[in-house]
């Protein structure tokens, strides 16, 4: 009998044949199968980053200090993410650089806008929208951290259907 092979019982008392990986063996296994994650559970992921984000750092920094540390606990998770995606608008089959930029776009499907700013308002919403549309994501958050209470400062942004 190989090694890694063992007879055992199963909870109803039938022997069976089991093959039992070591760790190393059962992590080269998994190695480059990485889970597809949802743009919801991507949008859970990065609500409570920015919470941990919120809740050591507080209200009333500048938006740059919010994207570095939500860019770094993002990182810390294993996530793709991409700071200040360049977004180019196609007109008439021409690419032009025309400014825009995604603060953090999360395994390319997941659009956060970060903010600082006393209240969100409609022109930070179309932002995301643009953002959304141009880059053909389905789900946006776009974020304020200058505020007391962190939840009250995500607005999920959806374009078409989940």
């Amino acid at each position: 009998m190989r090694a890694d092979l063992k007879l055992a019982k199963d909870p109803f008392g039938r022997i069976s044949n089991l093959y039992f990986f070591n760790h190393k063996e059962h992590k080269d296994l998994h190695k480059g199968h990485k889970k597809i994650m949802t743009e919801n559970e991507l949008a859970k992921i990065v609500f409570e980053a920015g919470m941990r984000v919120h809740k050591t750092l507080g209200a009333g920094l500048l938006e740059s200090a919010y994207e570095e540390c939500l860019f770094y606990e993002l990182q810390k998770s294993g996530l793709l993410v991409e700071k200040q995606k360049v977004l180019p608008l196609i007109y008439e089959d021409v690419k032009l650089d025309a400014g825009y930029r995604i603060d953090l776009l999360v395994e390319k499907k997941l659009v956060n806008e970060i903010k600082s700013v006393e209240a969100l308002n409609d022109l930070h919403l179309a932002q995301i929208l643009t953002y959304l549309k141009l880059s053909g994501c389905k789900l946006g958050l776009l974020i304020n951290f200058n505020i007391v209470l962190f939840k009250n400062g995500v607005k999920r942004v959806i374009n078409g259907q989940l």
